[in-house]
């Protein structure tokens, strides 16, 4: 039987979640910014450790906070499942500043309104535009620190635009997800090969 992973993808507009979305399961980048309106799901699918996964991708607008409880996730379409994803992914423009306090503000929710022990759940903090190196608001160096040790997640930069490190921090979050949610510890999970047009990721 094929395990399906829930990922809820957020971020402040324009920092590229969709950019990653795409890049991850079409290899494909615009140049054209159309800002994200509605909640929209892809469903590809990867092989990890030599297991298939279904992934259920909820690439999210913009919102105001996380949903604090079940009535308030149905009331707001954008919302719809984002409470019981199996992990997020937070993304922000490592040059722009307002757009990580986002992050810190929507992680620091997640870990209060989560249902269940919210520790467990797998979060990434993605630090995406890395192309734009030189105008970063912070080094590298401290945002990773900050959050690793205080925050307790997962830390990875990439460039959308030039697919740099976008199957790494799929792979990083999965690799996560799988260990926690099976408690088997995957240490020998590696990358297998490049992304395949019939949107299987082998990992």
């Amino acid at each position: 039987m094929v395990e399906t992973l829930s990922i809820a993808v957020i971020g402040a507009p324009g920092v590229g979640k969709t950019s990653i979305i795409r890049q991850f399961i079409y290899n494909d980048f615009s140049e054209v910014y159309t800002p994200t309106r509605t909640r929209y799901v892809y469903r590809p699918s990867v092989i990890l450790n030599g297991n298939m996964y279904e992934l259920k991708i909820l690439d999210v607008p913009p919102i105001s906070s996380f949903p604090s409880s079940s009535s308030q996730e149905w009331l707001d379409l954008r919302c719809r499942g984002v409470r019981n994803a199996n992990a997020y992914i937070l993304v922000y423009d490592i040059c722009c500043v307002e757009s990580f306090e986002y992050v810190k503000m929507i992680r620091q929710q997640i870990v209060e309104n989560r249902e269940g022990s919210s520790s467990e759940v797998p979060i990434l903090v993605v630090g995406n535009k890395r192309d734009l190196q030189r105008q970063r608001f912070m080094p590298r160096r401290a945002v990773s620190v900050l959050v690793k040790k205080t925050w307790k997640c997962g830390y990875v930069e990439c460039s959308a635009k030039f697919n740099w490190h976008v199957v790494l921090l799929f792979k990083e979050l999965l690799g996560i997800a799988v260990a926690r949610g099976m408690r088997q510890n995957h240490t020998s999970i590696r990358l297998q090969g490049a992304l395949q047009r019939n949107r299987c990721t082998i990992m």
